[in-house]
């Protein structure tokens, strides 16, 4: 009897340390488990051929196709006379060349005959203008009786993600090896589930998807698998929720008659009913004695840190302290600036004049002054500051609250999952947390990459914000329309509002260096990006000369970075030309046009979140994209559809659908091996809410899984050591 390898066996004992080793340099498979758990990316029919009319230039692809002729040319090279084999294939959709040299004719030669089909592999590069495959592997389709014919004509053929060094067919090979050891894979879902759900078993699922017969198998274990994804990482997130609400917290309700009320009664203006929900779900969270843990999302624009200092004030009311983490120095500022001037004398606190509800906000950052950072220290370990924001300066060791009650997380996106704990680690107990993102999330999304957080969603501007007219400006095609925009920045200019002007890249001395050595992408571009430097000076000599011009970037002394935002939202400049230091938290109602440099090389999110710096007060909003690409590249599609739609939800979408699954949640998951491989986030919400309803209801009922030990199983194969620690810290 054959033996049948176990599932965590090494693939070495199995394959042979040779493939082994190539599997897993080329392809991270180490175990037989892994081999079963590395599907298909697609089937090809024998009855119904691979295209061959659109096979991508400089790819390694594999086809199926029918020899049409194939002959033998005799050559004069440098070495002598030589020989040179041209087969050519076809698929009835177009025509494809496949060139053999020297001694390697002989062998393809005697296989390849008119009329043979076989798999062919290789990268697909262009000679004379003519697509062809130079030297491809290939794999004879054919049986040797009639049974073998018959089973042949009726399967279909796995394609697998394969690399040069190990074609589709070898893999389909290798599987088939260990193909057996599915029959003892231990099933994840509970047979409740998955009977409830009429789902098939994950042995049956894994033979399917490597060896169909007809589309309707693929269809069933695509559909089990995907549960298997969808519902492992929900459990993971359902425990993490779970262990959350096990956890002690001060529940901190504003007092009556206190810093809140009063900082209400003098706002000038009324919340949206966005903002009032939204808070209402805050403050209940807030009042319950264990830890918040809410995710606001909102619009650029739609009054997050108004409903966050809201939060804040309400913790300084009940006797507490708030921190708010912002991930750049710039924006630490900014937010610093805008709320000790919405707050007024209430921010105060200890000083003549101050309100007797007043508090102090103290700013704390890696480059403040030894005294300032010093007062700041002390005011926070005695409890006189309320509200401390902050860099990651607020997270090193050195930093003591009195009595850390909020932790407000600004732009989650930016910050590592143990940055945010070691914050959340300075309270005697546990502090509630609020993360906020401008950055809109799709629902899916939001339930796989911030699964263990709850979500409040503004989708409602304040009244008075304008709205955000975009167009992109095609610098190649017309020159003409560029000479507009700064016309257009003049004009706004001229009726005393003032414009942002973006580029990619600050062009100091280190750049220059980089300049002298152009990389391949650059050479490939033709010029490197937009500078900040560069563009500041030939606008200042050129279209925009008169004008009061100011620079800003990363590099730039943190005191200077303060000087020129101070100076530009005093109404000091006219035009800031800046990197993306200004892509969040900048506040300037008077800005009212922007035009970003090379719009291209941003991304679709980034566009979003730049252009909201515009339109924030009661004059309408600009924002002009300048490209040099071409009217049909995706580079110019992805800015048509951000001119296109002021929808940030929309966006995303599209943004997510540019880019790979496992970039997204590799991003937020720390830890989590990028496991998804048959679920996709946006095309299967209906299986990832399904499945978050689920495995909610079996953390409920069984915490540490004692009941289902294939699901515990399942969810160590998903996690390594850093993300656990991460899901046990509360």
């Amino acid at each position: 009897m054959e033996r049948v390898p176990a599932l965590d066996e090494p693939l070495k004992k199995s394959l042979g340390p040779a493939t082994a080793k190539v599997m897993a340099e080329a392809l991270d498979l180490h175990t037989v488990g892994d081999l079963l758990h590395h599907y298909p990316r697609r089937y090809a029919e024998r009855g119904e051929l691979t295209t061959l009319s659109d096979l991508p230039l400089d790819e390694h692809v594999t086809v199926v196709a029918q020899v049409a002729d194939a002959r033998v040319l005799t050559f004069n090279g440098s070495k002598g006379r030589g020989q040179r084999l041209e087969v050519t294939i076809t698929d009835g959709s177009g025509r494809l060349q496949l060139v053999f040299f020297g001694k390697g004719v002989h062998k393809p030669h005697k296989d390849l005959l008119p009329g043979t089909r076989a798999m062919f592999a290789g990268k697909v590069s262009l000679f004379n203008r003519r697509l062809q495959l130079a030297h491809p592997s290939y794999e004879l389709l054919r049986g040797d009786g009639e049974e073998a014919v018959d089973v042949w004509a009726g399967a279909l053929i796995p394609l697998y993600p394969a690399t040069t060094k190990l074609e589709s067919w070898k893999i389909a090979k290798a599987v088939d090896a260990v193909l057996p050891s599915a029959a003892d894979a231990v099933d994840p879902l509970p047979d409740a589930l998955r009977e409830g759900r009429g789902l098939a078993e994950l042995p049956e699922a894994l033979r399917l998807i490597h060896r169909p017969r007809t589309k309707a198998d693929i269809a069933t274990a695509r559909e089990r698998l995907k549960w298997d994804e969808a519902f492992v990482l929900q459990v993971a997130l359902a425990r993490r929720r779970h262990a959350d609400t096990q956890l002690p917290a001060v529940a901190r309700r504003p007092a009556p008659d206190g810093i809140l009320d009063a900082f209400d009664a003098k706002l000038p203006f009324t919340l949206t009913d966005g903002q009032n929900k939204v808070s209402k779900e805050i403050f209940d969270d807030l009042a319950t004695e264990h830890p918040m843990h809410r995710l606001l999302q909102g619009e650029v624009g739609s009054g997050k840190t108004m409903v966050a200092l809201r939060a804040m004030l309400a913790v300084v009311d009940s006797g507490g302290q708030a921190a708010m983490l912002a991930p750049t120095e710039v924006l630490a500022q900014q937010h610093h600036r805008s709320v000790t001037e919405m707050m007024g004398e209430l921010a105060e606190g200890g000083m003549l004049g101050g309100s007797e509800r007043a508090t102090k906000v103290v700013l704390l950052t890696g480059s403040m002054g030894v005294p300032a950072r010093r007062r700041a220290l002390l005011d926070l370990v005695t409890g006189e500051a309320g509200l401390a924001i902050g860099t990651h300066a607020l997270i090193e060791d050195k930093v003591r609250f009195h009595d850390l009650g909020l932790v407000v997380v600004d732009e989650q996106h930016r910050f590592g999952v143990e940055q945010r704990d070691a914050l959340r680690g300075k309270g005697q107990q546990p502090p509630h947390l609020l993360v906020m993102t401008a950055t809109p999330i799709p629902r899916t999304v939001a339930m796989t990459v911030f699964g263990d957080l709850e979500t409040s969603v503004l989708d409602q501007l304040p009244a008075g914000r304008s709205p955000i007219a975009s167009h992109v400006v095609p610098a190649a095609d017309k020159p003409h329309f560029l000479a507009r925009a700064w016309e257009r920045v003049r004009e706004e200019v001229a009726k005393g509002h003032q414009a942002y002007v973006v580029c990619p890249r600050i062009g100091d001395e280190e750049d220059q260096k980089k300049k002298s050595r152009p990389s391949a992408a650059d050479e490939a571009e033709k010029r490197p990006p937009l500078a900040v430097l560069d563009i500041a000076e030939q606008l200042r000599t050129g279209p925009l000369a008169g004008l009061r011009i100011a620079v800003l970037h990363g590099r730039m002394h943190p005191d200077d970075k303060d000087d020129v935002m101070r100076r530009f939202a005093a109404g000091e400049l006219d035009v800031l030309v800046a990197t993306t230091v200004i892509e969040v938290g900048v506040n300037v109602p008077n800005a009212t046009a922007m035009v970003i440099m090379d719009a291209d090389r941003f991304g679709v999110s980034q566009l979003h979140q730049l252009r909201g710096r515009v339109g924030r007060g009661s004059a309408p909003g600009l924002c002009l994209l300048v490209s040099e690409m071409p009217e049909a590249s995706p580079a110019r599609q992805r800015l048509n559809a951000v001119a296109s739609t002021l929808d940030g939800f929309e966006l995303s979408r599209i943004d997510l659908e540019q880019r790979r699954e496992g970039d997204v949640l590799g991003q937020a998951q720390s830890g989590v091996r990028s496991s998804l491989r048959v679920l996709t986030v946006i095309d299967d919400e209906e299986v990832i809410a399904a499945a978050r309803e689920e495995a909610t209801a079996l953390v409920l009922a069984d915490p540490d899984l004692t009941g289902h030990p294939g699901l515990a199983t399942a969810l160590d194969a998903l996690l390594d050591k850093d993300r656990e620690e991460y899901l046990e810290k509360g």
